[in-house]
């Protein structure tokens, strides 16, 4: 192919499974460059100007203007306007560390969550509703029982009509950039699992789905419900691509069996909205995904983000490629953490080379590092530009 296509077109045929000019490069993410720009249009600016693929995605705020969901992007998580929280720290008998203590008062009723002040929470003295964090440090997380899911249902609100009206504000920029810069527009994100993980406890989720099934589908259910509301906003913009959490929900927390009974019919029906909108359907797992490959090509997901070559499992980029290659794009093929930002130039040539090689004639893959790039250190700098040159040369 001949013709020179934007980012926006190169990353679409990519997503589709069709032709493309060259192998596209767009980190998945790339929280060091963050550090160094002032708001996400300027973080795609600089990507384009390294030579990569970038996309934008919407909304676009920052981490840290996510308090009450740091780790789920995308439109605020709003609790009812009823609803009113206390949060105090007090020290607790054989407690190493201070504990935070959060409650939720609603008419319908108390939740509570106590959580470990460790040396490395980032919350300082807050307590986010839901965050990663929270999940090994919680002494007691927000849903144990089936009465506490009745309260649940009172307490989360639908995005809010100021939320609704501000994002419609940001779409007719990011609508421009797009255009004029040709890069992608994404959305999102969607999320189910990742949700009860953050809610209930990873473990707790664990042993709902085995002792309680009945109320982890009911729990699942509100989860779905609730997302599908928050989707439907973004999806209305007219976004490129629509992004959902799959972090956990991957065969390190799920059986196959467990994963097609309650996250499959789930995900199959958030991919038939997200194409109903004419978007594709996007969707992270990274480590523990093997397994899941077939459950995935199953659901309609349109590109998998992180397909990781250093993941558990007998070379799985090259399984990654004889069982979802041509059915679903995989976005990924060299690690972030160990190769980029701790390895050798030689490491990241070779693992560049390697991935680029294994995708040959495969329709359908979009090189990055799996998942991020973090660490600021002059090495992890260094092996982004190699990276980039590798690219170049052997896409």
């Amino acid at each position: 192919m001949a013709e020179r296509m934007t980012s926006r077109e190169r990353l679409l045929c990519a997503i589709d499974r069709q032709e493309v000019d060259h192998v596209p490069c767009c980190f998945m993410s790339f929280t060091a460059m963050r550090g160094r720009v002032q708001d996400p249009y300027e973080l795609v600016m600089r990507e384009l100007e390294m030579g990569l693929d970038s996309y934008l995605f919407m909304p676009s705020g920052w981490r840290n203007l996510r308090p009450n969901n740091p780790d789920l992007r995308g439109l605020p998580v709003r609790l009812a306007e009823d609803v009113r929280t206390e949060l105090w720290v007090e020290r607790l008998p054989g407690e190493e560390f201070a504990v935070l203590h959060k409650e939720y008062h609603s008419p319908a009723g108390t939740l509570t969550t106590l959580v470990r002040k460790t040396d490395d929470w980032p919350h300082g003295n807050a307590v986010p509703f839901i965050d990663d964090y929270q999940i090994p440090r919680a002494i007691k997380p927000l849903i144990t029982k089936r009465s506490d899911l009745e309260i649940l249902r009172s307490l989360v609100a639908p995005p809010t009509a100021r939320d609704i009206s501000a994002f419609h504000v940001e779409v007719e920029r990011a609508r421009y950039f797009r255009d004029r810069h040709g890069v992608l527009l994404a959305g999102g994100w969607g999320v189910l699992a990742d949700m009860a993980a953050w809610l209930c406890g990873l473990e707790n989720v664990m042993l709902m789905a085995l002792d309680d099934p009945e109320l982890l589908d009911e729990l699942l259910t509100f989860i779905s419900e609730w997302n599908t509301q928050r989707m439907k906003v973004v999806l209305e913009a007219g976004v490129d691509l629509y992004i959902r959490r799959g972090w956990y929900e991957s065969s390190d927390f799920w059986s196959p069996n467990l994963y097609r009974r309650f996250i499959l019919p789930r995900l199959q029906k958030d991919g038939a909205l997200i194409h109903s909108y004419g978007a594709r359907f996007g969707y992270n797992m990274t480590t523990g995904l093997m397994p899941m490959m077939d459950s995935i090509v199953a659901s309609g997901v349109d590109v998998n983000l992180g397909v990781d070559p250093l993941q558990n499992a007998e070379k799985p980029l090259e399984q990654a490629r004889d069982r979802m290659g041509g059915k679903v794009c995989l976005w990924g093929g060299v690690n972030g953490a160990i190769t980029v930002e701790e390895g050798s130039e030689e490491d990241v040539r070779r693992a560049v080379a390697y991935a680029l090689e294994l995708m040959r004639g495969v329709n359908g893959f979009v090189l990055s590092p799996v998942d991020n790039i973090t660490e600021i250190t002059p090495n992890a700098w260094k092996n982004v530009d190699v990276f980039i040159d590798a690219w170049q040369e052997l896409r």
